[in-house]
């Protein structure tokens, strides 16, 4: 009796945390960054890549850019990045820049080298940092990718693991935008 108690008191624990955790989610994207970034300029920043190349987000405007920050460890990372390298495959020559952002501790650039060798990565690999993590509204879950159209303005987001089509549709709607006129003068 005392062990049957203790199991129901441990599974409605369980949905308790699930359900907040949902909450937690739906309020975030209800009220969290994208509301306040979509249409907006996506943060500039400038990171190093994996051979130590430095990569400004601005100086890809003119091209529609996915922006997806991951680790290693992360298990739906793991599932996504295979649809992302071919959504660069795809989409690549009609201007789809995907530029990957590891969230993997400074020590594990081999290890980071090794996954983006297993998974036939195509894009580059930053080295991500809290500063650019926080510009973006913090990075509560991985994946978390962020859609920024040609003029520079963030189109969409995705939370975790998504359909391949979630992915692609944002990618085409980044395609769809216009250069910014400063583009265009570039």
């Amino acid at each position: 009796m005392k062990r049957t108690f203790l199991v129901l008191v441990a599974i409605l624990a369980a949905v308790g945390l699930m359900i907040l955790a949902a909450h937690r989610v739906q309020s975030s994207s209800k009220n969290g960054s994208l509301g306040a970034m979509r249409g907006a300029q996506a943060p500039d920043f400038t990171l190093k890549t994996l051979d130590g190349k430095s990569l400004k987000l601005s100086d890809l405007r003119g091209k529609a850019v996915l922006l997806n920050f991951w680790a290693t460890w992360c298990a739906p990372c793991k599932i996504e990045t295979p649809w992302i390298v071919d959504l660069q495959n795809q989409y690549g020559a009609q201007g789809l820049q995907v530029v990957g952002v590891s969230m993997d501790d400074e020590s594990e650039t081999e290890g980071i080298k090794k996954f983006a060798q297993e998974m036939h990565v195509n894009y580059p690999i930053l080295r991500g940092s809290e500063d650019v993590a926080s510009a973006y509204g913090g990075m509560e879950f991985l994946p978390t990718t962020f859609f920024v159209g040609r003029d520079g303005n963030v189109t969409g987001r995705i939370l975790g693991l998504k359909a391949r089509s979630d992915l692609e549709d944002n990618v085409k709607r980044a395609l769809a935008t216009a250069p910014s006129s400063q583009t265009a003068q570039r």
